[in-house]
């Protein structure tokens, strides 16, 4: 018998997996009821899901030829993932800040401590809870003030987002954040007004400790984490060990996407009940009126009405964004970006809710699409200065605590900063010249950084310290003037604008 070449082998098992699947049913929600990703995910052609391919592979493509400063992008449909991409610098395997994405966390939480009798139910006064604390500008409103105020951004608190998130800024310059919180004067009635506020959710945050005796990330280890597999997480906490229940929360993209699953399937993982059905339901729905377009606010969720969907937000393009009419889990993390366009591409992408015919030359499109976003970009040397290599500035005081810096200069492609903080730290990073940012170990909570940079001007040089998996992404124009240099610093998602000087302290 003649022996088949392995290139005949190749095309008989490509036949015989796509007969396979055309004989396999549809896949839909209650056919997924066994299948639960705790210790990992399954992966599908879109095809099989009823996704497009080649659409997809459209949407990478305008990401990277609009270089937006997107970090991964993970699909998941009929509990399959259907595409997971990852945009240098960020990596696959790293966490990444969901921002407010948290406080969506935080109610799912809520809603377990309720479940497991901590609570008793979201009509509970909040004063109530804190029954040891001397609490000021307390009046009558503020005892009205419930648990559910707090999920819905309608507590009534004197608490504004506006320049910057003021009050959640002063709540992090005092002593005590729960206290602050509780000490603020009441602007108007509870359940009336809805008025963002992330020192609320930290408030949810304190009760989850009050009433639990353990902080929210303990008690999320044990109540929401271990039960889905998830095992690598940041959560930084107030000067009392009280979780920021508003923010800063840090987990892989495909975590994110297993609490996406979670929610998804109404508090339901493993045939056990982790989150109350009941309050699933009541979270995603519209509580609140934020009063712009057609988003409304349910319990720490962002409802769509309209669109059938709800979603876990945070600043800079962080979402989980939960479809259940197309049983469908989108996650976004980023650097200050707005998803809307390539939620665009997704939307396209989903064809029918059944199985297309597999397009290999659609999926092997979105396969080198995916390569290439992971990849530095290529392009070509910028310039290079030597009269400041090596050169040491003293700078003054500056929002983002940056004593002095020096930026050495020895080839066309990589340049040297040493960045030294008041807080003592001293950092001596690579920094991309050529485009490409290089990486480098060791930033907050020991995650990587990311630098590049270019000459703007003759006398200008601008580089980017990018935090990648915490959002923040530092922008420096430096402007050099004999021993001087002048400072412009920003941070793309608005967090902070500054102008500051400094000057030559020698080499």
């Amino acid at each position: 018998m003649k022996r088949a070449t392995p290139s005949v082998l190749v095309l008989l098992v490509a036949i015989l997996s796509v007969a396979t699947l055309a004989q396999e049913p549809t896949a839909s929600p209650l056919a997924q009821e066994t299948y639960w990703p705790t210790h990992g995910w399954r992966s599908s052609t879109p095809e099989a899901q009823g996704m497009d391919s080649e659409v997809l592979a459209q949407a990478l493509d305008y990401v990277r030829q609009n270089q937006i400063p997107i970090h991964s992008l993970l699909i998941v449909r009929n509990g399959y993932v259907v595409l997971d991409a990852y945009f240098y610098p960020f990596q696959e395997g790293l966490v990444h800040d969901g921002a407010s994405m948290t406080k969506s966390i935080t109610s799912t939480l809520i809603g377990i401590a309720i479940g497991e009798h901590k609570l008793s139910s979201v009509r509970q006064p909040v004063l109530s809870l804190f029954p040891q604390r001397n609490i000021a500008n307390r009046d009558e409103r503020k005892n009205r003030m419930t648990v559910e105020d707090l999920l819905t951004m309608t507590s009534g608190l004197d608490c504004h987002v506006d320049h910057g998130e003021i009050t959640l800024r002063e709540m992090m310059q005092s002593k005590d954040w729960v206290q602050f919180m509780l000490d603020l004067p009441m602007l108007a009635e509870p359940g009336s007004k809805f008025e963002y506020c992330s020192g609320g959710m930290h408030l949810l945050s304190g009760i989850i400790s009050q009433t639990t005796g353990r902080s929210e990330l303990e008690f999320a280890r044990r109540e929401l984490f271990q039960p889905l597999g998830i095992e690598d997480v940041i959560w930084p906490s107030d000067p009392q060990g009280v979780s920021n229940g508003w923010g800063d929360l840090h987990l892989r993209p495909r975590d994110m996407a297993k609490i996406g699953y979670l929610w998804l399937h109404q508090g339901r993982w493993e045939g056990r009940q982790i989150v109350p059905a009941d309050w699933m339901q009541a979270a995603t729905q519209a509580h609140s009126h934020p009063g712009r377009g057609n988003v409304e606010y349910g319990y720490g969720f962002w409802v769509y009405a309209q669109r059938g969907e709800y979603e876990a937000l945070g600043r800079g393009g962080q979402r989980i964004t939960v479809t259940p009419a197309e049983n469908r889990i989108v996650v976004f993390t980023g650097g200050e970006f707005e998803p809307g366009d390539i939620g665009k591409f997704i939307g396209e992408s989903i064809k029918s809710d059944q199985r297309l015919p597999e397009n290999p030359a659609g999926q092997a499109r979105l396969a080198a699409a995916v390569s290439a976003a992971a990849r530095p970009p290529e392009t070509s040397a910028t310039p290079m200065s030597k009269v400041i290599s090596g050169r040491k500035y003293a700078v003054e005081a500056n929002p983002r605590g940056l004593k002095s810096f020096s930026l050495t200069f020895s080839g066309p492609s990589v340049a040297v900063a040493h960045l030294e903080s008041t807080d003592g730290r001293v950092e001596q990073r690579p920094v991309g010249l050529d485009g490409i940012p290089r990486l480098s170990p060791g930033g907050r909570f020991g995650l990587p950084v990311a630098l590049q940079g270019r000459w703007e001007s003759n006398s200008t040089f601008v580089f980017d310290y990018n935090e990648v998996a915490n959002i923040n992404c530092y922008r420096f124009r430096l402007t050099f003037v004999y021993d001087d240099v002048s400072i412009e610093l920003s941070e793309k998602t608005g967090l902070v604008e500054a102008k500051f000087q400094g000057k030559s302290a020698g080499n």
